[in-house]
């Protein structure tokens, strides 16, 4: 079994996904998840029932810069939220940034920082025994029509073969 990393960090995506999943609690799992104060705001205005739920969501506010995250701003096209997240994971060392943005994904590596999304917390749930196969594989079918997730057709169905192939 994996080890959870020391700090979750998260994004807006995979906040707003899980909750339009009615899955949001499976990131009790991870214990507490910061949440940038950018972030935050940008879950208020687009599904504030998220920050609701039963989670443990700690709102926060970047404090140190990092001149690398500066630097790969442009070159990504990072916004204001994704900013803020890479920010803390370079101020919180072996972080774990939750995120389903391409380019903050991209960002990450780059600062040698792990990133997993919505499709990666549901794969994790199913091999932690946190959710069912059968309960983690009508999740996965619903992203399409329940989610503003934008993914890969043939990424989804990858992920779904994987699942249904999993044995504890």
């Amino acid at each position: 079994m994996a080890q959870i990393k020391a700090v979750v960090i998260a994004d807006a995506g995979p906040i707003i996904h899980l909750d339009e999943l009615h899955c949001l609690d499976i990131l009790n799992d991870y214990g507490r998840i910061i949440v940038p104060e950018t972030v935050w705001l940008e879950v208020a205005y687009h599904r504030p029932q998220a920050l609701c739920a039963q989670v443990n969501l700690i709102r926060q506010r970047a404090v140190d810069f990092s001149p690398q995250v500066n630097a790969l701003t442009p070159l990504y096209t990072l916004h204001a939220g994704e900013q803020e997240a890479l920010h803390l994971c370079v101020a919180f060392k072996d972080s774990l940034l939750l995120t389903d943005d391409t380019a903050a994904r991209l960002a990450a590596k780059n600062l040698g920082v792990t990133a997993h999304g919505t499709l990666g917390v549901l794969v994790r749930a199913v091999r932690r025994a946190s959710l069912s196969k059968s309960e983690v594989l009508e999740l996965l079918r619903a992203i399409p029509s329940q989610t503003s997730l934008h993914v890969r057709a043939s990424l989804l169905s990858e992920v779904i073969n994987d699942v249904e192939r999993f044995t504890k």
